[in-house]
């Protein structure tokens, strides 16, 4: 039960992280060296699907001894969010041109990052699934 209530917690600190980044994103323009926010935007996409992605390649490895169902669920839901974030910003950044400081291909990295994760997650749930059969 304990590790229920751990695991909702890191989702929900990680939906809290990527809503505030998207809450406080701005446009940027060219000419921007640094972070900027639509590039921090993007790192924290990809962050979340690099998250998916571990946690997705943990639970692949936890379906072998016959647990690991609730990873696989979390790699998905992170793998979402992943590309939602990275969606919603791509559909607001769709004016810019790459090396603008607006974030776009740190987005689509993001994305291709959470459709890896999910692709993982989805894994090992048909594979927790047969194990259970």
């Amino acid at each position: 039960m304990e590790a229920n209530k751990r695991m909702r917690r890191k989702i929900f600190l990680s939906i809290t992280t990527i809503l505030l980044g998207l809450s406080s994103a701005k446009e940027a323009y060219a000419g921007v060296y640094g972070i900027t926010s639509g590039r921090l935007e993007s790192i924290l996409a990809a962050v979340t699907g690099i998250i998916s992605i571990i946690i997705g390649r943990s639970a692949l490895r936890t379906t072998r001894n016959g647990s690991g169902k609730q990873k696989s669920v979390v790699a998905l839901a992170m793998g979402l969010i992943c590309i939602i974030a990275s969606g919603i910003h791509l559909a607001r950044s769709y004016t810019a041109s790459f090396g603008t400081g607006s974030g776009k291909a740190g987005a689509i990295v993001a994305l291709v990052l959470g459709l890896t994760g999910m692709v993982l997650g989805g894994l090992a749930l048909t594979r927790s699934k047969v194990k259970e059969s």
